[in-house]
């Protein structure tokens, strides 16, 4: 581990011992300086050792402090009309015998390479849902979404503003392994929405999280960048939609974890109003 990694994970350690907020703070331009304690052993950053979410003084979750205010409207995507509805044969199906279509699903080329379609999973009545790109290697090998190096941080996000993973429902616009962990490309994409558009139509959440560019395009059915999407509270079907980086990304760019804390707490603010 190089120095300046050792320097910030002792630095946000810091900061959750003394409850200044949760991980995912970018602090990179207000590093302190390097006093004797960084000889100090490393804490432990196992599993089982997770940091205990910070509260402020007043009792309140630390997420509220200084959280961004609600932006401006976005996109909006109005339902589709009762006629079309009617007409999916999806349309009658529950949670558990979606999933069960989608593991047999053979509409795309993405089925013949999987070890296991992901559905998704989750409650049928949860307030907010997150939608991703698609499943990586250790999702294909379980059938569960979001349990690799990036599920993990996806579990911390929703842990810094009070949501355990089992109170909110996560998938995927594609249910099946890109190869290579490649981009779905958009005939992959057409052949998968109805089943995610299901899944929301079913559930009914309060709030949609969009983690990614791909999630994005897909929901809000726009080339816009992700950039311009950010700051906006869109409009899936009469469900407040929020933009966000996909936790994929953050890993490979610390950077990003500030705008995705901001972007999350307004998803948060969204679920209270």
């Amino acid at each position: 581990m190089s120095d300046a990694r050792r320097l910030f994970e002792r630095y946000l350690a810091q900061r959750n011992a003394a409850g200044e907020g949760p991980f995912i703070m970018d602090v990179s331009a207000t590093m302190p300086p390097r006093t004797a304690q960084d000889e100090a052993p490393m804490p432990d950053r196992s599993p089982d050792a997770r940091p205990v979410r910070a509260r402020s003084r007043a009792g309140k979750p630390s997420w509220k402090k200084d959280a961004p205010p609600i932006p401006p409207a976005g996109i909006v995507i109005p339902p589709p009309s009762s006629d079309l509805f009617s007409s999916d044969p999806l349309a009658q199906c529950d949670l558990e015998q979606l999933a069960t279509t989608i593991r047999t699903c053979t509409d795309c080329r993405l089925c013949e390479e999987r070890t296991h379609a992901v559905p998704g999973e989750g409650r049928g009545d949860a307030n907010l849902v997150l939608v991703g790109e698609g499943p990586g290697a250790r999702e294909d090998e379980t059938g569960r979404p979001f349990v690799g190096r990036a599920g993990e941080l996806l579990t911390d996000i929703l842990a810094s503003i009070d949501l355990p993973r089992d109170t909110v429902f996560i998938c995927n616009v594609v249910k099946c392994r890109p190869p290579g962990n490649r981009k779905p490309q958009q005939d992959e994409i057409d052949a998968c929405m109805r089943y995610l558009y299901r899944q929301i139509d079913y559930i009914r959440p309060k709030v949609i999280l969009a983690l990614g560019g791909t999630a994005a395009e897909a929901l809000l059915q726009t080339r816009q960048s992700l950039g311009s999407l950010r700051n906006r509270v869109h409009s899936f079907r009469g469900t407040p939609l929020v933009v966000t980086y996909h936790p994929a990304a953050l890993l490979r760019n610390p950077h990003w974890k500030k705008p995705t804390w901001d972007d999350v707490r307004i998803a948060r603010q969204l679920l209270e109003q």
